[in-house]
């Protein structure tokens, strides 16, 4: 059974993430009181907008301020890479540096670790995540195209086979067989792992329909956009939520 903090990511209806991308402590904590009156299961904290990011103060600021606002809360810390569609480029010894910032302060439920990253220090921090009892989503996000359903299937698998809590895909699709192949490739490696995890969208509004899909097709978590989305083809939580609630 794999959970980011209380939440329980198995079969059924997908789980909601929501993901927060305040630039500063103050935009972070309004970003907290926002989702007061929201439904969702997991809060994603894109410490890549912060404009501090290369401090790790300031993360440390930034996380405190967060699990102070959401006490109880299931928390999910990512530092999107700028080749991966993040907001900010750092050096990958750094990259590494803040995502075993975040393990050892004992304020995160789980980290994001993106799979074309050094290997030695992926087995590193996945080691000190561990240690910790801190969950690893690892992910890998192509926002240029969808790779071949073969591709797909390879890195969902090599992530599992690295030793990564949940696996996790996310591409943009350029025709709706894009999507289906998206979709495909997911049904495929959950029926090899049925027990366990794994989290793929299509992205933009071509790939709207993959994220309500997942008790279907076998993603575990669905994200939605509170105040700022932080990807394309985000709905809106509060409509995801009915959504999903329709579906099942």
């Amino acid at each position: 059974m794999v959970k980011i903090g209380n939440v329980v990511l198995d079969n059924g209806m997908p789980k909601i993430c929501v993901p927060i991308v305040g630039r500063s402590v103050e935009e972070l904590v309004q970003e907290c009181r926002y989702l007061q009156d929201k439904i969702y299961d997991v809060v994603e904290l894109r410490i890549d907008f912060l404009k501090d990011v290369t401090s790790l103060d300031a993360i440390g600021e930034a996380l405190t301020a967060v699990r102070t606002e959401l006490p109880n809360g299931a928390i999910l810390f990512t530092f999107r890479t700028k080749e991966e569609g993040g907001e900010t480029a750092v050096p990958e010894s750094y990259y590494f540096e803040l995502i075993q910032y975040a393990i050892k302060s004992g304020k995160v439920d789980a980290v994001d670790v993106e799979y074309y990253r050094n290997r030695d220090s992926i087995a590193q921090t996945l080691a000190v995540a561990k240690e910790q009892g801190v969950t690893v989503v690892m992910s890998n996000h192509d926002f240029a195209k969808t790779p071949s359903f073969e591709e797909i299937t390879e890195r969902l698998i090599g992530m599992k086979k690295l030793g990564a809590d949940v696996a996790k895909l996310a591409c943009m699709p350029n025709s709706a067989k894009d999507v289906l192949t998206l979709l495909s490739a997911t049904e495929a490696v959950k029926s090899q792992y049925p027990d366990e995890p794994i989290i793929t969208m299509s992205m933009g509004k071509l790939g709207a329909i993959s994220r309500i899909s997942g008790e279907i097709f076998g993603s575990a978590l669905t994200f939605g956009s509170a105040k700022k989305a932080s990807a394309p083809g985000q709905l809106e939580v509060t409509t995801l939520q009915q959504i999903l609630r329709a579906l099942h």
